[in-house]
């Protein structure tokens, strides 16, 4: 799994101050030489024939590794640490030295990935890395180790330098940590019966719709993943507009800012957690603080690619084009529904959608929630003059973000008609609509005979409290009918 400034191989410890590969040991046959550390000889020939040229992204990492190690983030110090790699090349080392000081002001010391990507993308220093390939090659003579330290941007026990103290904050050796990880996806391609999987998978069908992957984490991994979730990412903030997965609040709060408008729009989000990628989730973790490799790890720990067999076992429903573009967002590596780790995750990575979107409906007067999925507008007469316009907009602001608007679940309710979010009648107060209720009841009932799993699709963290909220909300309203909710609910073995 590669990310956004990620090297082809992730450094998962850290780089070794030993020769590079593919390197030579020249010993000498004198006894002064002999006490001599042996000295490293790089790609190509030892006749000083151009040989196999060392590629500009290798260069890179060494010279990022080795600006990183340098005493003062200046001119000086780190023409001095090039020249330690490389050699004394004046113009070559002095191109990279202004690029670093040209994008850091101050030392990236969490990210000498983005720093090589930066180095290496530099165009005066390729364009001479590329007139240097053919006549004289610039050489990597030795390396330097860093130490990546995390940013203290969160107040948190897990956001810590190294692997091996991450391994220890999560009560797991480094390599169960790599093991569960599995940033290369080896675990994808063993069969079924494999015990390298660390995801039970389950398709719930849905007649006439593309079927639904519930994709849930073994013990190991969920316990890991439930130390993620309240060590760390239930301290990250989310937008105003979220309402789901949210501490003190619920359907209701999100659904009580739309009582009494003019016009409530609905839109749904299509395949919400697949569409949230590993990038975004690693975007979460750097934000949070977390130096590039540990990041790395913890974006493996909470993404998952679902397995050749599984998708080739995706039963019938939808079209053509849905199906594919499913098994696309499946394939690759995104947030799997079922992990505790995913509806805050999620949360956290969708704040700039949620922003834009709220700034949208401010320029006409309305507000914005999300649950979930669930996208919800609400305004006076300027929004219901243009409903289809406004649309529109949103529709741009989602896909500009990397999601997709689900069409056939757009909404436009008028006053005068029956005006519901997330299953709560907002026309004058909220109250649970009979068919909110009704659709509760088969929920518990369906979890009561085939277990709780199968009926959480939102892949609620704490599913039973879920329930139990949401049955004393019709309480408030209907006590009889939430009498045989709660019946239904006992029913549920846990």
């Amino acid at each position: 799994m590669e990310f956004p400034g990620e090297a082809a191989d992730a450094r998962d410890a850290s780089t070794s101050p030993g020769s590079p590969r593919g390197t030579q040991d020249q010993q000498d046959d004198t006894p002064r030489a002999g006490r001599r550390a042996p000295r490293a000889i790089p790609h190509g020939g030892t006749d000083g024939s151009p040989g196999n040229p060392t590629p500009l992204s290798v260069v890179a990492g060494a010279l990022a590794d080795a600006f990183l190690t340098a005493e003062h983030w200046g001119p000086d110090d780190l023409t001095a640490a090039g020249w330690a790699v490389v050699g004394v090349e004046r113009a070559y080392v002095g191109l990279a030295v202004a690029a670093a000081l040209a994008a850091y002001p101050r030392p990236p010391v969490d990210a000498p990935r983005q720093l090589a990507a930066v180095l290496a993308a530099a165009p005066r220093l390729a364009e001479l890395h590329r007139a240097r390939e053919a006549r004289r090659p610039v050489r990597i003579t030795a390396r330097r180790a860093t130490a990546v330290r995390a940013r203290p941007e969160t107040a948190s026990r897990l956001l810590v330098d190294t692997l091996p103290e991450l391994a220890r904050e999560l009560d797991l050796t480094v390599g169960r940590l790599l093991w569960l990880a599995d940033t290369r996806a080896w675990n994808r391609r063993p069969g079924p019966s494999s015990p390298l999987h660390h995801h039970r998978h389950e398709w719930i069908r849905r007649p006439g719709r593309t079927p639904r992957l519930l994709e849930k984490p073994m013990d190991m991994l969920r316990r890991t993943q439930r130390t993620i979730l309240d060590e760390l990412l239930t301290a990250l903030p989310v937008h105003d507009a979220a309402h789901g997965f949210v501490g003190g609040r619920s359907v209701v709060t999100g659904a009580a800012v739309h009582t009494g408008q003019q016009v409530v729009v609905t839109a749904d989000l299509t395949s919400f957690f697949a569409s949230i990628t590993a990038p975004t989730v690693y975007g979460v973790f750097r934000s949070a603080g977390f130096a590039e490799p540990l990041a790395h790890v913890l974006t493996g720990i909470c993404t998952h690619r679902a397995p050749v067999h599984v998708l080739s076992a995706m039963p019938d429903g939808g079209s053509p084009e849905e199906r594919q573009a499913l098994r696309g967002m499946l394939r690759a590596a995104h947030l799997p529904q079922g992990a505790p780790t995913s509806p805050a995750l999620a949360n956290t990575a969708l704040r700039h959608l949620d922003a834009r979107l709220a700034g949208w409906a401010a320029s006409v007067g309305a507000v914005y929630t999300r649950y979930a999925d669930d996208l919800t507008f609400s305004g006076d007469d300027r929004l219901a003059a243009r409903p289809d316009a406004f649309l529109r907009g949103v529709d741009r602001i989602v896909t500009e973000q990397g999601l997709r608007l689900n069409p056939s679940k757009t909404r436009v309710r008028r006053r005068g008609t029956r005006q519901s979010v997330t299953g709560v009648v907002v026309n004058d107060r909220t109250s649970p609509g009979r068919r909110e209720v009704d659709r509760l009841h088969a929920i518990l009932h369906n979890a009561a005979e085939h277990g709780p799993a199968s009926q959480n699709r939102a892949g609620h963290p704490d599913f039973r409290a879920h329930l139990l909220g949401r049955i004393g909300w019709v309480e408030q309203v209907h006590p009889g009918r939430a009498r045989r909710l709660r019946d239904e609910f006992a029913r549920i073995t846990w």
